[in-house]
């Protein structure tokens, strides 16, 4: 810890921060993840350094500094900080999105879980930001073509197909049988209600 302080005393002005630097900021927040007080303490010193965008394409460091503004009850700083990091770990950052937002969710209701139900509530109110999903969220619903030829098979063959036609049906939308199966099993459940 020592060592990396004056390191960056060092080189404060320097830009880009060698990549030395960079990898024992990511390896000191990667072992100091118990240690709150020195974690906090290596965190506001690179956050104060004027190259502190460097150091946030580090996941460690990312997920250090995400886990200190949680702690401290800091969620809009922890959020604006993932919303403009440049880590490559798009799936690791979009968990931490999440988990910020349970966090924040757990302290309101003064709980310490958040039951299935809730974290999906969470996650559909608060979804991550374009710069962590440049291709959106994905979609679990079929496209309007698809469900209208599984609509059209429904209404005009038989809600109830077999398996040769559920495959012939999953080779013409480019579904899974599956897929096409849990679609028939769901229209016919909702034609009951």
């Amino acid at each position: 810890m020592k060592k990396f302080m004056a390191m960056l005393k060092k080189i404060e002005n320097e830009h880009p921060p060698p990549t030395k630097l960079l990898d024992l900021a990511g390896q000191l927040c990667q072992e100091l993840q118990s240690s709150s007080p020195s974690l906090e303490m290596l965190v506001d010193a690179m956050m104060k350094c004027k190259n502190n965008r460097d150091f946030l394409t580090n996941i460690h460091v990312v997920r250090a500094c995400v886990s200190v503004h949680i702690h401290k009850g800091q969620h809009d700083a922890a959020c604006r900080l993932l919303e403009h990091c440049k880590a490559q770990e798009k799936e690791e950052l979009v968990q931490l999105w999440h988990e910020v937002h349970y966090r924040r969710v757990m302290e309101e209701r003064q709980s310490d879980v958040l039951t299935s139900l809730q974290r999906f509530r969470c996650r559909k109110r608060n979804p991550p930001p374009p710069s962590l999903c440049p291709e959106g969220l994905k979609n679990r619903n079929y496209s309007e073509e698809v469900r209208q030829h599984l609509f059209r098979f429904a209404a005009e063959v038989t809600a109830n197909p077999n398996k040769k036609q559920r495959e012939e049906l999953a080779r013409a939308t480019n579904l899974q049988p599956a897929q096409v199966y849990n679609w028939f099993a769901n229209y016919r459940r909702r034609q009951k209600s």
